[in-house]
């Protein structure tokens, strides 16, 4: 990494605003919180809550007393854009839906780009208080203990992820020609509502792939560095080689990524 940011000073500051953020968002944890639809349409089913606010708040007033320097992107606020070399991707609470609904399993994604290459990332779960996190060329650790990915060689026996985008009621690029290639050639498939936690299964092993369609630069990016670390592979939709604003993501254990991709790509 860049010497203005030393990884030793990063990670417990990364600790310190995803585990204060985790602790806003359980406050209101089956409590009552404000929804608010963003996409306000007769189909509109992208929300907001009080939690995201309120995570958002804290996470970027911590990063701007920490680094007034730097640029940050995130999810529900639209913030400037100095044209700074380091920028944040902040999504403040992935899973929305889920925690809205009580369903447990949501989480805190940050990362941080210099030039527009990964350099750190973590994804909190704050009900679980598991923390991934990753520094570029320093491997990917949950909890301080060094993890991989898995070793599964086929997608029969793989279990995969993936997530859907909330204008598939209308959309004709909604995940479901390639779910329905994918679904019946593995060993199991998962939706879990959480691409940034999917992510990080992938790369402590828990999932062996993951794809999904049209994420943001948020969802996905310390998700991204998180399997590259551990020694996966991240492309995009046709096996390329990726960014953290592709339309397409394919992660996996790098052993089954061809065949994964082969198969996504007969929808097309």
């Amino acid at each position: 990494m860049n010497d203005l940011v030393n990884p030793k000073d990063l990670l417990p500051f990364l600790h310190h605003i995803t585990q204060e953020a985790g602790k806003r968002v359980l406050s209101y944890h089956r409590g009552d919180f404000a929804v608010e639809r963003k996409d306000t349409s007769e189909k509109g089913i992208d929300i907001v809550t009080d939690a995201d606010r309120a995570s958002e708040e804290l996470i970027l007033g911590e990063i701007a007393k920490a680094f007034p320097e730097h640029d940050i992107l995130t999810e529900e606020t639209l913030t400037e854009r100095s044209g700074a070399p380091w920028l944040w991707l902040v999504d403040p609470l992935d899973g929305t839906v889920n925690f809205a609904h009580g369903y447990p399993h949501f989480s805190i994604s940050i990362a941080l780009t210099y030039n527009g290459d990964l350099t750190a990332g973590m994804v909190y779960d704050p009900l679980r208080k598991e923390s991934f996190h990753a520094f570029q060329n320093q491997g990917t650790f949950l909890n301080g203990k060094a993890v991989a990915v898995s070793k599964a060689r086929t997608l029969q026996t793989s279990i995969v992820a993936t997530g859907f985008p909330y204008d598939r009621a209308y959309s004709e690029d909604n995940n479901v020609k390639e779910f329905t290639q994918v679904v019946t050639r593995v060993q199991g498939i998962r939706r879990g509502g959480s691409a940034a936690l999917d992510l990080a299964y992938v790369a402590g092993g828990r999932l062996d792939g993951f794809w999904e369609l049209r994420l943001k630069p948020w969802d996905q990016g310390a998700g991204m560095l998180l399997v590259q670390e551990a020694g996966g592979r991240v492309s995009d939709g046709t096996g390329r080689p990726t960014h953290i604003r592709t339309l397409s993501i394919v992660a996996t254990n790098g052993l089954i990524h061809n065949e994964l991709v082969t198969v996504l790509s007969r929808n097309s």
